[in-house]
């Protein structure tokens, strides 16, 4: 079966676009289709002269994402159920607020980790996703915010299905097109990587010195509560991870975002404060503290708004700067943690 035409680099593009004959601008030209236009079919490519336009058509294959389904919440957000080439299926979420618009990105088919409290582990079948199949969720729920809240995409957030950190080469190269001004020309301080915490990708991260945010879905600062609700945290302690975070704040000057879902009589005591609020002097940092939307099959419950309170109370006079995220799109699966392919 013939390649997908956005594997290659403009090397590669280069090297098959001289072999045709024809001149070496004719490779930007095919780049800015694929990566500004995000053309869908080498037909689209219209300055193009029609024998290279029938050569790409007749060695390469130019497929992406399409939109399988939609669901409408009652806070206005929107989720979508994406249909791979290959008949796989991934989520993606545009979550509207205040006059600006989030999309959530996945970058895995599933996810091998096993977070007891994220339906997405219950998927079965799993596998990355190139770095085209990425870009187009953003290009889809772009055309999508436009039209149904008529306004432009503010943020990317990679917290959908999967750990983007265990697709790292593609999620990059995905971000770099989103970012570049020969992609889409997103400012990288509008983007935001959220990983459960694998020290070896942030450790990469670091040493790449990567100009978009880091969140670290965290939930506990206690190292037998992160395991029972974590498996990846057995393999990556918070001790190893405080040692990531800091090389990674120290490479990029970036300060950290920890996620925190609140979940009744687990870790929403003041004592799991306290060990949050001590954790956090590793580097400056922010917390958002996350309603926990229950999922089927799992035992945690949501907190309290009492619980709540004195939670955010107690970390904020350690002068820690908390914010409270709300779920949105419960009603539809959409919120933190409940993408599980229903949209199908």
């Amino acid at each position: 079966m013939p390649k997908d035409i956005r594997e290659l680099d403009d090397s590669e593009i280069n090297s098959f676009v001289l072999a045709q004959g024809e001149k070496q601008f004719r490779t930007r030209q095919i780049m800015e289709w694929l990566w500004k236009k995000a053309a869908n079919d080498f037909n689209q490519m219209s300055n193009l002269p029609a024998s290279l336009r029938k050569s790409l058509e007749e060695n390469f294959t130019l497929t992406g994402l399409s939109v399988n389904s939609e669901q409408i919440s009652r806070d206005k957000t929107r989720k979508y159920g994406f249909q791979c080439p290959d008949g796989m299926l991934v989520e993606g979420v545009l979550i509207p607020s205040q006059g600006r618009v989030t999309a959530c990105l996945s970058s895995q088919v599933g996810c091998p980790l096993n977070c007891s409290f994220c339906a997405t582990a219950s998927l079965k079948t799993r596998r990355n996703l190139s770095a085209g199949e990425i870009f187009d969720q953003v290009t889809i729920l772009q055309d999508h915010s436009q039209k149904a809240y008529k306004t432009n995409l503010s943020n990317l957030v990679f917290m959908g299905m999967g750990e983007p950190l265990l697709n790292y080469d593609n999620v990059l190269q995905a971000i770099s097109y989103m970012t570049s001004e020969k992609g889409l020309g997103i400012s990288p301080r509008r983007i935001t990587l959220s990983t459960v915490g694998l020290t070896e990708g942030i450790t990469r991260l670091a040493n790449d010195r990567v100009r978009f945010y880091l969140a670290i879905s965290l939930h506990t600062a206690n190292d037998e509560k992160r395991s029972s609700l974590m498996p990846v945290n057995k393999s990556n302690p918070l001790a190893s991870l405080a040692d990531a975070i800091k090389l990674f704040h120290q490479e990029t000057s970036s300060r950290i975002t920890y996620e925190y879902l609140l979940m009744k009589d687990f870790n929403d005591s003041i004592q799991d404060a306290r060990e949050l609020a001590e954790f956090c002097k590793i580097t400056p940092c922010k917390i958002n503290l996350i309603e926990y939307n229950e999922v089927e099959g799992s035992a945690y419950k949501k907190t309290t708004h009492e619980r709540l309170q004195a939670f955010l109370d107690f970390l904020e006079s350690k002068n820690l700067i908390v914010n409270i995220r709300r779920s949105r799109g419960h009603d539809i699966d959409a919120a933190c943690g409940q993408l599980a392919g229903k949209s199908a």
